[in-house]
């Protein structure tokens, strides 16, 4: 994480957090189209994975320069700062992911509490310019990640804690809804 400079402002203090956790198990996503964003994961390739990614990061950018970036819409609800810093999380540990399935015969998947991360790495009161330069050298890194799978790397296994075993094909299709459907939720 980027300390704040002197020349950046810290962003301002967001509402009492009252976010619920978030327990569904997102996997449905592999097979039907979210209702809510539209994503449709069957149509994904782990080599359009890529190119999305970075199509994705201008959008990122500009929910971040907003002036109201840091505010709830809802005191459930994050904000735009803490979509974004969730997402850029989310790169970061797909990248990992990734790399494991790449060079281990189906590695086991560290947990990974995306809602004890945003506590802990306290996302409400990040600054929003750090956290979309951080995005982007995230975003960059795991796309070229997905840009390097070769073709017969697309069914290699690796499983998360619940049981859960993906594919590469099939991570880089969960992990694309997670991006797509959160710029969906910052109306980006």
């Amino acid at each position: 994480m980027t300390e704040p400079t002197a020349s950046s402002e810290p962003a301002p203090a967001a509402p009492e957090d009252r976010i619920v956790p978030d327990t569904k198990d997102w996997t449905w996503v592999l097979a039907r189209p979210c209702p809510e964003c539209g994503f449709v994961a069957a149509e994904v390739s782990p080599s359009d994975v890529g190119p999305a990614v970075r199509d994705s990061l201008p959008r990122w950018r500009a929910a971040l320069e907003r002036p109201d970036a840091a505010a709830r819409p809802r005191p459930d609800v994050w904000s735009p700062l803490e979509y974004a810093a969730h997402v850029r999380d989310v790169f970061r540990v797909f990248d990992e992911r990734l790399a494991l399935m790449l060079t281990q015969d189906d590695p086991a998947f560290e947990n990974w509490d995306q809602d004890v991360t945003a506590v802990e790495s306290d996302y409400a009161h990040q600054v929003p310019a750090a956290v979309a330069d951080e995005i982007d050298v995230a975003g960059h890194v795991v796309a070229a990640a997905f840009d390097a799978v070769e073709p017969g790397q697309e069914e290699r296994t690796g499983r998360r804690s619940n049981g859960s075993v993906f594919t590469v094909r099939t991570l880089g299709q969960y992990f694309l809804h997670d991006v797509v459907h959160h710029l969906h939720d910052v109306r980006a």
